[in-house]
């Protein structure tokens, strides 16, 4: 009786604890990690059969998984600064579990694995995304007329400009993306705010973060790009509309503008046929800014 009692509580400790899986999505960084001889997997495709299996019997026993993007490169340089034996099943679990905090990483919801991919390689674009604006914005550093961060203050003016706009959007979901091209790389950020029934907005926090991040960028640096926003809701046509962002500030697109952008492929310049059900439309007025949004020198 008190071994079945123990097997029973262990079996249920398990299902309280989080798990990490750190995931090798493509070839090559498969084949960079069979250099190690404790790598046992010799072919992509059945390791990733074998991953997906996994991650379902643990959803069956009620444990919930985290899977993270596993790059060799950085687990090379991870035990190099901490000294430690790359060629270890255990460094490579250590390794995997400091992913869950600081690199691209989605949950486990029983979604097939041709699905999860591209979603985990999408969020680690993100990441690097923000990462970049980021830097970017700390090197501003401070104003020399008046001492003021200047990427500080664009941040703080980029969230406010974003408050508003939805504020302002009709009814309905909203899709934004952002794009700088001003910058060293060109730099895209997305964002989906939902709008509840009660009339609130639902937004996930860290992609809100990014966003704010790009959009603060192409302010700060007067660089050249747009804020596109997609508003869907039951029973209308989807309108379009969007900004310029041109000398530090948001600028309104026309409704022609807008469709030109939508129906032009951009590599070839060749038209493409306007999608049906979507009006083209100028954006909300967004009022005046404050009187203090952000350094403007």
């Amino acid at each position: 009786m008190a071994y079945s009692d123990d097997h029973r509580m262990r079996r249920s400790l398990r299902r309280e604890i989080a798990g990490t899986i750190g995931l090798l999505t493509d070839e090559h960084d498969f084949r960079a990690m069979r250099r190690y001889r404790s790598f046992t997997f010799d072919d992509h495709a059945v390791y990733l059969r074998q991953v997906e299996s996994l991650l379902k019997t643990r959803a069956l026993q009620g444990n919930h998984t985290t899977v993270a993007l596993f790059d060799p490169v950085e687990y090379a340089d991870f035990c190099t600064g901490h000294g430690l034996d790359p060629d270890l099943p255990a460094t490579r679990s250590r390794f995997t579990a400091e992913l869950a905090t600081t690199g691209p990483a989605l949950p486990y919801e029983g979604q097939p694995l041709a699905d999860l991919v591209p979603a985990l390689v999408d969020e680690a674009v993100r990441q690097a995304t923000w990462e970049y604006a980021s830097t970017l914005l700390a090197r501003l550093g401070s104003c020399a007329y008046c001492g003021e961060d200047i990427g500080h203050a664009a941040f703080t003016r980029a969230s406010d400009l974003l408050l508003r706009i939805l504020d302002a959007a009709p009814p309905g979901d909203r899709h934004l993306v952002c794009s700088v091209t001003g910058t060293p790389e060109a730099l895209v950020a997305v964002l989906r705010a939902e709008r509840a029934a009660d009339g609130t907005t639902r937004l996930d926090e860290a992609e809100a973060l990014k966003f704010t991040t790009v959009l603060a960028l192409g302010l700060a640096t007067r660089s050249p790009g747009g804020l596109v926003m997609r508003t869907s809701a039951p029973d209308t046509p989807d309108r379009v509309c969007g900004w310029r962002i041109r000398a530090g500030a948001l600028e309104p697109l026309t409704a022609g503008e807008v469709f030109d952008a939508y129906c032009t492929d951009a590599p070839s310049g060749d038209l493409i046929p306007p999608e049906s059900d979507v009006d083209y439309c100028v954006p909300p007025d967004l009022g005046e800014e404050g009187p203090a949004p952000g350094h403007r020198h």
